[in-house]
């Protein structure tokens, strides 16, 4: 079980109880967030999955089907591409760059001109509050991170996919989880109506016989 970003892999508590009943559960906390050790070189997505995959076959994980929430679905794609995992359950799914409008482009570039002549303010005073409280490092591993569209990768993907969105998702919005849909081309979409971003948290038993009939299906 993949987390999502500034998560940890205790937002799976219940998935991680309910699922192994049926499976060998692995869940981990990325590096630099939850109970991991900080990072001490920016990371990109990729780097995150080199990660992931070698922590998963030191501990004799092999062939392993996931289910990822938000950025634990971006390392996810990375990793299906490659073969590793061999089906995915991406729910809140990210990895489209999302357009902007002038406005965020006018932010973007009074933050660029203001970086220029008074650096520490513009950390201080440009970005979401969580973005300004993360470390150096993490703050320039998060832009890597958004900067990655990854339907190329998708495309690439040969293994099965549920996507899995609720219909109140405003994280990761049903249009960009579509779009990843479209280019996986063994991949199912379902919504959840009702639930938000942390979609298995809101409803699970919709979301765990989402995942069961899945899994069966590919078994």
């Amino acid at each position: 079980m993949l987390h999502g970003y500034l998560a940890s892999k205790e937002s799976f508590f219940p998935e991680i109880e309910y699922f192994s009943q049926f499976y060998r559960v692995t869940a981990l906390d990325f590096l630099g967030m939850g109970g991991a050790d900080a990072l001490t070189e920016p990371f990109s997505v990729g780097d995150y999955a080199a990660w992931t995959k070698a922590a998963l076959l030191s501990l004799g994980v092999r062939e392993p089907y996931a289910i990822a929430h938000s950025f634990g679905g971006r390392v996810a794609i990375k990793l299906l591409r490659e073969g590793f995992l061999q089906r995915a359950v991406l729910v809140g799914c990210a990895g489209v760059v999302k357009r902007h409008g002038l406005l965020y482009s006018m932010k973007v570039g009074a933050y660029r001109v203001v970086k220029k002549f008074a650096p520490a303010f513009a950390e201080a005073h440009f970005g979401s509050s969580d973005y300004r409280g993360l470390s150096p490092v993490m703050k320039e591993s998060f832009k890597r991170i958004v900067a990655e569209d990854l339907r190329a990768d998708a495309e690439a993907i040969e293994a099965p996919v549920l996507f899995l969105c609720g219909d109140r998702d405003r994280e990761t919005p049903l249009a960009s989880v579509k779009l990843l849909h479209r280019a996986v081309k063994h991949s199912e979409l379902r919504v959840l109506p009702g639930a938000g971003h942390f979609a298995y948290l809101d409803d699970p038993p919709s979301f765990r016989l989402a995942a069961e009939e899945f899994f069966d299906d590919h078994t």
